[in-house]
């Protein structure tokens, strides 16, 4: 069990990280011209979006670690609820993320290719289709999840309570940063990274305690 939560607490550590590198690293620039095809084509485009990719994926994983820790005490079922619905939104979001990194990159290189602005102009079409309501519904899932894992971290006492808190701000605020600039979406990067490194740090602190459940228990006796 030490093992696991162990495991957990860095993979927030490394998903907090890697959504400051996303925006940090993700061209910006005119998506209406070539110069955005040449955003699209390039290899920082790839990388920036393939590290999103693999940041959700570590937040699941991270937050599996906060169950383990309260799965037996009063607040497990609601911490069990929280990761159900983050897991749902995170698989719901990341077809998103695959299409816009693959197919814009594809866009944006045949854009190039034929010297033309007007393949350009299907990247709305990839972003805003039918699978806008995807990452829509996910990332509004993600949000209510991270509603759930704040109300976990103050039931409990187990975590910090400001780590919750940034957590959900960064979270609940994750659809609106979308239309930030570089600036303010780096910044929001790092709220969100503040938050799992936050809940990443209580959870190493408590990872060799006897009993996962007790922190839990104690808040329960009082």
């Amino acid at each position: 069990m030490e093992k696991r939560i162990r495991l957990a607490s860095v993979s927030l550590v490394i998903a907090g990280i890697l959504f400051v590198l996303y925006p940090a690293i993700r061209p910006f620039s005119d998506e209406t011209s070539l110069v955005g095809a040449a955003a699209f084509a390039s290899p920082a485009w790839i990388v920036s979006h393939v590290l999103a990719i693999v940041a959700f994926s570590l937040l699941g994983a991270g937050l599996l670690g906060l169950y383990l820790l309260l799965q037996n005490g009063s607040c497990g079922r609601l911490a069990l609820r929280s990761i159900v619905v983050t897991w749902l939104g995170i698989g719901l979001t990341l077809p998103f993320y695959g299409a816009e990194v693959f197919g814009l990159h594809a866009l944006g290189k045949r854009a190039l290719a034929e010297q033309s602005a007007e393949w350009i102009a299907l990247a709305d079409d990839i972003r805003y289709g039918s699978g806008f309501l995807m990452i829509l519904a996910g990332l509004m899932l993600i949000g209510i999840g991270s509603i759930l894992v704040v109300m976990v971290i103050w039931k409990s006492g187990a975590l910090p309570k400001w780590a919750g808190v940034l957590f959900t701000m960064g979270f609940l605020l994750y659809l609106p940063q979308f239309l930030g600039t570089q600036p303010l979406r780096v910044a929001h990067g790092v709220l969100v990274a503040a938050g799992c490194m936050g809940i990443a740090a209580g959870l190493w602190r408590l990872r060799g305690r006897g009993k996962v459940q007790e922190p839990s228990e104690e808040l329960s006796m009082h």
